[in-house]
Parts: structure tokens; C-alpha cells; sequence
């Protein structure tokens, strides 16, 4: 709340500079050079520039729906030199203005006869009237070339009457006509006034060339932008054109202007519908149209409006004209510029009202100066104290919800079990959130490997490279903190091959997170119940299991510093690494009691199929209750069947199944058929009946893990003679196994059930 309440009282103190610094920064610099083309297409054919909505190709120009674009495409021939931009396949392009002009090589009109006749041997009308583009009757001047020929331009004047205007020229020999200037004798122009529109053009001859034919067998007529035609003078021969036949007239072409409006609405329909092209600072006019508008530029902005905001002109950057008179400085402003006399003088600081030396204004310019230079330190200082504060102030506050998340997470209670085991402080790192944001790639749906009941676990890559699962745990309440933190010292404590390592766990974030080794093969559970037709768990691979489960057990129970109850054993709790060996995992439910500790009476935990039915009854869990529970996953690992059967209510119970058909003697009827031999009978019975014994339900007549390991060791040391066979198979040959499988079980969700899925 102070952090806020200072940095709204530093803003309003330093406005005025930030305000000053964002109009340097938006009218300061010169204009940015705008595109004039679409992304990716040609902005030029040879030096001709080709501004949008023209464009060359089909996917560079300006269309609409009712002309396909085709007035906008055009074609740029480069093997010739220079390079020809074409409209069509017949109109020559020499230049695009955005002003709205098209410069045309356009072809002129004759009519030809030859001796002794009335009728045209050859004529060509060049008509100026077009659907989409219409002649520019303020670029272009009409005119007629001969000796016996008219010409008359047909118009609406003001959109209100008819009009007419025309010349004739008319000449006994081709000596009378002056070469370039079209003086009225063999040559004449006819100007086109402002406000004509609708112009159509008219020439014959006026006695079918009957007295000239000898030296000018032709009339022509045509139209010709006023650039190539100042002060009456031509940029042809008219004496060569004169005496001319058609063969040279088909050639001839004349630059004319015409206009080009994009669509075919006005301005005030486009906008209502949406297809208004003219972006910012630019405005729309269509009144010299019958059809269409034009966009174009504010007066101080340039570029091209068709595509982008008209960007505003830098009249005072270098190069561009202004008004300014020195000593006046030029201040750009959006769309025109000031001129602004500097301190010490009077005036406008234009070139009609100068800049005037002010004596008395220098006294006054120096402490303004000195009053200016102190509230900007003073303000800058301010800025940087109060930033300095607000910084600070962060800083708490995060250190203040770090702390908070670290006692709610019960840093104090794993900090007095780190206190009482050094142990746990050795083999435990505490990770940051950064580290495992990147690891994770902010905990990206994608990374999930799977969710259980005391978390979700993501796959992620620490900084060097190593794999992990990440697991972000679960705490809906505080008596789920303990949970928590009996996972990370118990995992502290264990240092075994056949135990899921704990790496580390960080504890300041809104949810706690543990850092475990990464196991890519799956559980056992998943490789058992979904078995894979291009690969399967063989009995050997299974025994091995069965002995690396074990061997975790009995260190768990009889080995370790402290002895450990697992109190979740179950065969998605066994995971399986790259070389299939057994690596047990899930600690969230263990406990671990003094050496003389015989039970510890808990809340009753587990899974339903694997709990151990005095346990269930009594509340006591003793270390024969994990004897019990390994005893079912020694019954799956026989007989591929589940610890509780989708089946008829008497024979849902795996272990009641199981011990029926052991009474029966017919314990092949449930060996699993992927592993079923008849050679290996007298191992199947073996396990079977080490498996009975696990399952008594009198604990103290359960075997411990130690002579369960020793037994399955036992029938384990007699695949001795297969160990070449059985290593290229099981001891990490994995080429052998279809690119596929390997796919599927990395991908499974049962992969990753990880340590955690309850």
C-alpha cells in the first residue's frame, strides 16, 4: 500500500518531464520511410515504383469482389531492358502517383484511306472513356495531327450540360508544318477545362484526305498529358507523323493521365460497409469519380495511405523546406512545424517576422535557467529515492510471502528434522522456484506425467542436462503438510538402488514441490495388466522385480538408520528403470519407528486390495503389514490379474482367488499365460507358496522381508545358466524391443504414477 500510495506522488511530481520526453519522442525524430508495397512483393518494375493497392502478382494487389482485382494486377516483363510494367497485356505503365494519377503509353486514333477511294483503308478508334480508370481532363490536352483533319471532345460540364470544344487543321503540304510545334497548321490542341467529365473523343477527315492523300494518307487524333506538351511543343516529329501509314500508327504510343479510384462505392458507403481502405492521418475523396474514391495524405504526412497511417513529414530535419529564419529552432509538431525564437530573442522566427535580439530577457533567461536546472535535479532525485524505497519495499514483500509459503509449507517442522539428522541435510537440496519454472517449462501441461492423490508429477530438465519428475503436491489441508514433510525426511534417509531418489524439494511457493530422479520405464502395474504384444515381462525379468522389491523392503525394515514402514506397497508403486530393475517409490504414507518399535497404531492407510486385513482391523501397522501388501504383488507377478477383479463379488479379491486355487492344487489354472511353462513348474510353486505365506492372516506367521528376499534369491540363482541370453534382454539391450512399445510406455500415465498416485 506505501509502495503505491509513493509512486503516485513521484508520477505527479515528474509529469511534466515524462510528458515532455513522450512529445520529443513522438514529433522529435524525422518521419519514418513507410512501405509502399504488400509485405514480400516487388515495390519496383525496373525504376518504375509500384505503390499498393497495384501490385505485381496475384497475391500482391488490391481486389474487390465485382472486378477480381484485375484493374489492380499487373505483369513486369524483365527480359527486355529497361523492365515494361503492363496492365493487361496491352497498356504500358510508365508511372503510379499516390496523388491518384496513372501515366500511360496509351495508342492513338487514325483513320487511313488509300487513293481513288471514300472508304478507310485502315482506322483505329483509341477510346478514352473506360469503365474504371476515367481520363484526367486537368493532366491531358486533345489534339489532331494532318492536314485534313478534326477532332471534337464531347463532355458534361459540372455534371449538369453538355460540352463541346474541338479544333481542325487543315494544310496544303507537308513544308507548312513546323517539325515539334503544334502551331494549328498540320498540328492543333485542344485544352480540356476544369469540371468536364464523361469526355469521349471524335476525329475524321474532312474530305477523306482526297487533296493530301499523296503526303498525308492518314488523320490521327489523340490525347497527351500536358508535361509532354508545355508551350504547345510536342516530343515527336509532327512532320514524320503527318506523312505516315498505318503500318507506323498501330506502334505509336502517347503518355497519357488517367485517374485510378479503388472500388466501385464512395467514401461514405465504404466506411458504413467496411471496405474504407484509407487508414490514419488521411482523408477520402470521391467527387472526381462516378465510381470509387481515393485516399490521400493530410497535408505534413506522407506516405501511403492505402496501407498504413500516413506518417507525419519532419519539415525541420535537414533537407526539408521550412519557413524557419535562423537564429529561430524548428519544432516539428503532427502535420506542420513552428518556428520558435530561442531565449534572448523576439519575434515568430519566420522569414517575415524575425527573431530580435531581447537585452532585458537574458538576465531573465539566466535564473530561469538556474530555477529550471534545480526542480529537475531536485525531481530527478526525488524519482530515484522514491524508486530506491519502492524497490525495497518489494523486495520485503516477496522475501514476507517466500517466508510465508515456507512456514505453511512446514519449513519449521523439516527444518527440526534436519536439526535432529544431518542426514536429511546432506542428501537434500532445496531447490528454487526459477530453477524449476525452467526445468518444467512453467509447469506446461504438456510435461504432466501423472496425478494422484498427494499431487501432480511433471517431467523437466534441470540446468546440467539431468531428468527429473517434478512433484507438486497436494494441500487442501494442514494435516496434509505432514504428509508432505514425512515424504521429504523419510526419501532424506534412504539411500538405496532399489528406492526412488529424493533430489530435492523447494518450499517457496504457494504449493510445496519435490524434485525426484526421473524412471522412464512405467510401474510394474502397467506392465502387467497392459502387457505389450511386441514386448513382455518374461518370468526371470519377473523374479528380478520381485528381488529388487524385496531387497527395498528389507533395507527399509532392517537395514536403515532408522527402520522405515512403507505402508503403500503395491505394484504401481514399483517403478522400473532403463534396464527394467525395480525402484520403490511413494513415501507419502510411510513411517518410521525406534528399533525397539514393534507397530505404530495410524489412521488406516493404503489401497484397497493390498491392505493387510489385521491392520485394517486393528489400526496397528507392523512391518509384517508390508509383507502382507508385497505378498499380492508377488500374486500379480504370478498371475497377471489385478489386486482387485473386475469379476463376481466372490471372486474379486485377488488374494481369496488366489489361495482357493492353491487349496484346489490348481495353481497353473492361474499362472499368467505369457509366462506359463510346464518346466518351470516347480518355481511357480515356490513363489506361490512364499506368496501364501505373505498373505497369512496371522502376521506373526508372515515371513520377514529378509527371508522373502532369500527365497526368491533362491529360485532367482536358478536362471544362473540363462544370464547371457537373459542380459541382452534385460540388462539395458533395449534396440531389441520396437520403437514403439518404448513410445507407449513413456508416454503412459501409469508411467509416472510416479510416487504418488493414491
Amino acid at each position: 500500500m506505501l509502495g503505491k500510495v509513493l509512486l503516485n506522488v513521484i508520477v505527479a511530481l515528474l509529469w511534466p518531464i515524462l510528458a515532455l520526453f513522450a512529445v520529443q519522442q513522438v514529433f522529435g525524430g524525422s518521419a519514418a520511410v513507410s512501405q509502399i508495397a504488400l509485405p514480400n512483393c516487388p515495390e519496383k518494375c525496373g525504376n518504375i515504383t509500384v505503390p499498393y493497392p497495384f501490385g505485381i502478382g496475384d497475391e500482391c494487389h488490391y481486389g474487390t469482389p465485382f472486378d477480381d482485382g484485375r484493374y489492380f494486377n499487373l505483369s513486369c516483363n524483365n527480359s527486355v531492358n529497361p523492365p515494361i510494367l503492363a496492365l493487361g497485356n496491352k497498356v504500358e505503365i510508365v508511372n503510379i502517383t499516390l496523388k491518384g494519377e496513372l501515366l500511360v503509353h496509351y495508342p492513338i486514333s487514325y483513320r487511313c484511306y488509300q487513293s481513288n477511294t471514300t472508304v478507310p483503308s485502315a482506322e483505329y478508334e483509341a477510346f478514352i472513356r473506360t469503365r474504371k480508370f476515367p481520363l484526367s481532363t486537368t493532366q491531358n490536352i486533345i489534339g489532331a495531327i494532318g492536314c485534313d483533319t478534326f477532332v471534337t471532345l464531347n463532355g458534361t460540364m459540372n455534371n449538369k450540360r453538355q460540352f463541346r470544344s474541338g479544333c481542325m487543321t487543315v494544310c496544303a503540304a507537308s513544308e507548312d508544318v513546323d517539325t515539334r510545334t503544334c502551331s494549328g497548321i498540320g498540328c492543333c490542341l485542344v485544352s480540356i477545362p476544369d469540371g468536364v467529365t464523361n469526355a469521349d473523343l471524335i476525329f475524321r477527315s474532312l474530305d477523306d484526305q482526297k487533296l493530301v492523300k499523296d503526303f498525308n494518307p492518314c488523320s490521327v487524333a489523340f490525347v497527351l498529358s500536358k508535361d509532354h506538351a508545355a508551350d504547345d511543343v510536342l516530343p515527336y516529329s509532327i512532320k514524320q507523323i503527318l506523312t505516315q501509314d498505318e503500318t507506323y500508327y498501330r506502334n505509336l504510343r502517347f503518355p497519357v493521365v488517367f485517374y485510378w479510384p479503388v472500388g466501385n462505392i464512395t467514401c461514405e458507403t465504404a466506411r458504413k460497409t467496411g471496405e474504407y481502405l484509407c487508414k490514419g492521418n488521411s482523408t477520402c475523396d470521391d467527387k472526381l469519380y462516378q465510381e470509387g474514391y481515393r485516399c490521400q495524405c493530410n497535408p505534413g504526412y506522407e506516405g501511403n495511405p492505402y496501407l498504413h497511417d500516413c506518417q507525419d513529414i519532419d519539415e525541420c530535419a535537414g533537407g526539408n523546406s521550412n519557413s524557419c529564419k535562423k537564429p529561430a529552432i524548428c519544432v516539428n509538431t503532427r502535420g506542420s512545424y513552428n518556428c520558435k525564437c530561442p531565449k534572448g530573442y523576439s519575434g515568430k522566427g519566420t522569414l517575415s517576422d524575425p527573431c530580435i535580439p531581447d537585452l532585458n530577457a537574458a538576465h531573465r533567461g539566466g535564473y530561469k535557467l538556474l530555477v529550471g536546472l534545480s526542480v529537475t535535479l531536485g525531481s530527478i532525485l526525488l524519482f530515484l529515492v522514491g524508486w530506491w524505497i519502492y524497490s525495497l519495499i518489494k523486495r520485503r514483500k516477496i522475501v514476507k510471502q517466500r517466508a510465508k509459503y515456507f512456514d505453511r509449507n512446514g519449513g519449521l517442522l523439516l527444518q527440526q528434522q534436519m536439526s535432529s539428522d544431518d542426514s536429511v541435510v546432506e542428501r537434500t537440496k532445496l531447490f528454487t522456484i526459477g530453477e524449476l519454472e525452467k526445468a518444467t517449462d512453467h509447469f506446461n501441461e504438456n510435461r504432466i506425467l501423472g496425478r494422484g492423490g498427494h499431487g501432480t508429477v511433471y517431467k523437466g530438465m534441470l540446468g546440467e542436462g539431468r531428468i527429473v519428475a517434478v512433484k507438486k503436491s497436494k494441500i487442501e489441508k494442514e494435516s496434509h503438510i505432514g504428509v508432505f514433510i514425512n515424504e521429504v525426511v523419510i526419501m532424506s534417509q534412504i539411500n538405496h538402488r532399489n528406492i526412488v531418489k529424493l533430489l530435492g524439494c523447494c518450499l517457496e511457493t504457494e504449493v510445496p514441490l519435490l524434485v525426484y530422479a526421473f524412471i522412464p520405464n512405467g510401474t510394474l502395474h502397467h506392465h502387467i495388466h497392459n502387457p505389450s504384444e511386441e514386448f513382455t515381462i518374461t518370468w526371470k525379468m519377473r523374479l528380478q522385480i520381485a528381488s529388487d522389491s524385496a531387497a527395498a523392503l528389507s533395507y527399509l525394515h532392517s537395514s536403515s538408520s532408522i527402520p522405515i514402514f512403507h505402508r503403500d506397497i503395491k505394484s504401481s508403486n514399483i517403478l522400473l528403470d532403463d534396464k527394467y530393475r525395480a525402484k520403490l517409490s511413494d513415501f507419502g504414507t510411510s513411517k518410521s519407528v525406534a528399533t525397539d518399535q514393534t507397530h505404530v497404531t495410524t489412521e488406516v492407510m493404503g489401497t484397497f486390495g493390498y491392505l493387510d486385513p489385521g491392520y485394517f482391523q486393528s489400526s496397528q501397522f507392523t512391518e509384517k503389514s508390508d509383507v502382507y501388501s508385497f505378498g499380492v504383488v508377488l500374486v500379480e507377478l504370478l498371475t497377471g490379474q489385478k489386486a482387485i477383479r473386475a469379476l463376481s463379488e466372490e471372486d474379486r479379491s485377488l488374494t481369496s482367488w488366489f489361495l482357493s486355487h492353491m487349496e484346489d492344487s490348481r495353481l497353473l489354472d492361474i499362472i499368467d499365460s505369457q509366462i506359463v511353462k510346464k518346466d518351470l513348474k516347480e518355481e511357480f510353486l515356490t513363489i506361490a507358496n512364499l506368496a501364501k505365506r505373505c498373505l497369512n492372516l496371522d502376521g506373526k506367521k508372515r515371513p520377514t522381508m529378509k527371508e522373502v528376499l532369500l527365497e526368491i534369491e533362491t529360485v532367482l540363482s536358478l536362471h544362473v545358466s540363462d544370464e547371457t541370453t537373459t542380459k541382452g534382454l534385460y540388462y539395458g539391450d533395449v534396440s531389441s524391443f520396437s520403437t514403439s512399445y518404448l513410445e507407449s510406455v513413456s508416454s503412459s500415465s501409469a508411467e509416472v504414477s510416479l510416487l504418488f498416485s493414491h
